[in-house]
């Protein structure tokens, strides 16, 4: 039988509830085990998992470059305070969940993914997260809960202007202001998508001789920090993770 995996980003999921049900807790997880309820209605897998946020401020990323989401609002305090108990009536469901210390769910998202892709299955990440982007292939979709649709090359494309498979590049160009990613100062959204376009890939972009002008000098003088940048944005898919994928598979009255 086919695997039908659905990953649940679960702060990315609960931080938009919570954002229309401040000081409320009891909608909040109202709110938040409908959501889930729905998803699973909805997409009907045969496996689900509820992937926390383990923490960046220890993570690889932090080390590589402290100011790595540096300037974040920290989760609101009462948030942090219902998580706890959001976690357990969550799992209550019959979802199990994963966490790991000091990693962060993306990079466990993508790893999970991109194991169970290689052994035939099929991967559906329920997040709003424009970084999934660059796991989009065959076997693997993004499905935004809030919007309703999925988010696929098209939406990016339309979006960011760039192809799911120039996503890295972009934000290595560009920066990611959200996430503390540098890019290369002086070159914004605009530059990134006609640089690429014009180019491809970065290392088109960086070839001698390429680029000319202050523009030129500019990339030349900064390529250290795009490929930092570049480093920063690409998920993880190599964690070594230990999981069963069978104490994930959902009871069929759900």
């Amino acid at each position: 039988m086919t695997v039908h995996l659905l990953l649940i980003d679960a702060l990315n999921l609960i931080r938009r509830i919570h954002a229309t049900a401040q000081d409320n807790p009891e909608a909040l997880q109202e709110r938040c085990l409908a959501a889930v309820n729905k998803a699973l209605r909805q997409h009907r897998p045969s496996h689900a998992i509820l992937v926390w946020d383990g923490g960046h401020q220890n993570s690889w990323r932090k080390e590589l470059y402290p100011d790595y989401k540096a300037h974040r609002k920290p989760m609101p305090e009462d948030l942090a305070a219902q998580l706890p108990t959001l976690k357990q009536q969550l799992n209550a469901l019959g979802v199990g969940s994963v966490e790991l210390p000091d990693i962060e769910a993306d990079d466990l998202i993508a790893t999970i993914a991109v194991k169970v892709v290689n052994h035939d299955g099929q991967v559906l990440i329920l997040s709003t997260d424009q970084g999934f982007g660059q796991l989009l292939r065959p076997g693997i979709r993004q499905w935004d809960h809030f919007e309703g649709h999925p988010i696929d090359a098209d939406r990016l494309q339309q979006k960011l202007g760039v192809r799911p498979e120039q996503l890295l590049e972009f934000w290595a160009l560009a920066g990611d202001s959200g996430n503390g990613i540098p890019g290369v100062p002086g070159i914004g959204k605009k530059t990134a998508q006609t640089l690429l376009a014009e180019h491809g890939s970065l290392a088109n972009i960086f070839s001698e001789g390429a680029v000319v002008g202050k523009l030129g000098e500019r990339l030349a003088n900064h390529k250290a920090q795009a490929r930092l940048s570049y480093a920063l944005v690409r998920l993880r898919q190599d964690l070594t993770l230990n999981l069963n994928l069978a104490q994930f598979r959902l009871k069929e009255n759900l």
